[in-house]
């Protein structure tokens, strides 16, 4: 249940520079000044950080790079951090730890935690907390990141702490032999369990959303099998195992059969019959692997947390 990860600009600034424009540069302009005195630096991003507001001129925010020195003035500079070095940055962000030893860590991801820096989240993720919380992680690509949730999917998601376990842990998920156990609540009274095997692609008009898509136009296989646990009037209480992971995989394959799930927003339709639910109901609620370093056959499971508990309950006692 990947995220996709896309482009996206700075959002934070550098410690500030500190210049003093030449006697020299009388008459020049500012722009002109600061790729001289920055010449690591091209012209065109100069520039930008002028109309950004990112440059002072004796203590005032100058925004147009075209403005006349007459020499001497002090300037100020507070550069905008590139998106990747944002990523890379540890953050203090606590972290459910489920289980830990010094191959592997196995957290309980809230909602609301992107996975991976990507658009528009390029810290506070939980790449910036392993950055944090285990020292030498940066070693390891991706922080040791080697499958991801949504950002609104909550639940159990493994982390490799070295090399040799990531490259394990990715073979065990081609493999298909990792077992991944979530939890979702469906919109509409769902008569029929069963497997859903249906390829999986990037949508053909709507590039932020995922379908189902014939693997001769770029689908990829998907497989998802899907238990019927608890029914109401118009919704279903569901399990769902994955025999596969590909992006928003269980989101789409439950709208594919006209049950998407409640709170979903990219998938589902506004129906006033449903409940009301600020996020995809959607919880990883049961992960089963091999350790790799100790070959033993190892299984972790979390309870759904409060804000799908209390749905639940309302559900079932009004």
């Amino acid at each position: 249940m990947n995220d996709p990860i896309e482009d996206s600009g700075d959002y934070s600034r550098t410690e500030p520079l500190h210049l003093t424009v030449p006697d020299a540069s009388y008459g020049r302009r500012l722009d002109q000044v600061l790729a001289e005195l920055l010449p690591q630096h091209s012209r065109n991003r100069l520039q930008a950080w002028v109309r950004e507001g990112c440059v002072q001129v004796d203590g005032k925010v100058e925004s147009e790079p075209k403005r006349k020195l007459l020499g001497g003035e002090r300037l100020l500079v507070e550069a905008p951090v590139e998106a990747h070095v944002l990523a890379e940055q540890p953050e203090d962000i606590p972290l459910d730890v489920v289980f830990e030893d010094e191959t592997l860590l196995v957290i309980n991801k809230p909602a609301g935690l992107v996975v991976h820096p990507g658009s528009g989240n390029w810290s506070g993720t939980l790449m910036n907390a392993l950055l944090h919380h285990v020292p030498g992680i940066e070693a390891v690509p991706r922080a040791g990141i080697v499958h991801r949730l949504d950002k609104d999917t909550s639940g159990l998601l493994v982390v490799a702490k070295t090399l040799e376990a990531q490259t394990d842990l990715v073979r065990q998920l081609q493999a298909r032999t990792v077992r991944r156990i979530y939890l979702a609540l469906a919109a509409g009274a769902m008569k029929h369990e069963g497997t859903v095997n249906e390829p999986i692609g990037r949508h053909p008009s709507l590039r932020i959303k995922m379908a189902v898509v014939p693997e001769n136009r770029g689908g990829k296989p998907a497989i998802t099998n899907i238990r019927i646990l608890e029914a109401f009037t118009y919704t279903t209480f569901v399990e769902c195992s994955l025999e596969t992971g590909r992006t928003h995989q269980i989101r789409v394959h439950m709208a594919a059969i006209h049950h998407p799930l409640v709170g979903d927003q990219v998938y589902g339709k506004r129906n006033p019959k449903l409940p009301e639910f600020h996020r995809q109901a959607l919880h990883a609620t049961r992960l089963g692997l091999v350790h790799p370093l100790t070959g033993l056959k190892m299984q972790w499971e979390v309870p759904l947390p409060a804000d799908m508990r209390d749905l639940l309950d309302q559900l079932r006692y009004g």
